[in-house]
């Protein structure tokens, strides 16, 4: 398989595996989000969508996939800083979120609703939080999907 085609279906996997780890800790598990855990999944909608589109917007097709690891690289950036605020190394932007919305059922559903901190990691695994995970598969993703991209372009 050509790399520019290995660098498409990457470019879709990736954001599609993370984002599916994502939803199956939250519903699965139990595993709620904290505001800065969204923050992370955006631009993996957004590099599933370009990435989806690469397959059938064959002009843009390579640009897509650039914009696709561009957007998992921003992803992966976002984990980096959360991971770093889990940790303590530095002061996050967002204290706290809530699992709460608007038309749930009043004050009884606003106090029973479960408070998620940003600067404490619910799960780890060998010491690194899902943020950290994200993080490292995002951002490694992203530079094989631009390695392989550079690599079927000098062919």
């Amino acid at each position: 398989m050509p790399p520019r085609r290995i660098a498409q279906l990457l470019a879709l996997l990736i954001p599609l595996a993370l984002i599916g780890g994502a939803l199956v800790s939250q519903y699965g598990f139990g595993l709620f989000p904290c505001e800065m855990c969204m923050w992370q999944r955006w631009p993996h909608y957004t590099a599933i969508v370009l990435a989806a589109l690469s397959f059938v917007v064959r002009p843009a097709r390579d640009a897509l996939v650039g914009l696709a690891a561009i957007a998992i690289a921003i992803s992966g950036a976002i984990g980096a800083f959360h991971a770093g605020v889990e940790y303590g190394w530095w002061e996050g932007l967002t204290r706290c979120a809530t699992t709460f919305s608007a038309g749930e059922g009043g004050l009884e559903a606003i106090l029973n609703a479960p408070l998620i901190r940003c600067d404490v990691a619910p799960w780890d695994l060998f010491g690194v939080s899902l943020a950290g995970w994200n993080a490292i598969f995002s951002l490694g993703g992203a530079l094989v999907i631009a390695g392989l991209m550079l690599k079927g372009r000098r062919r």
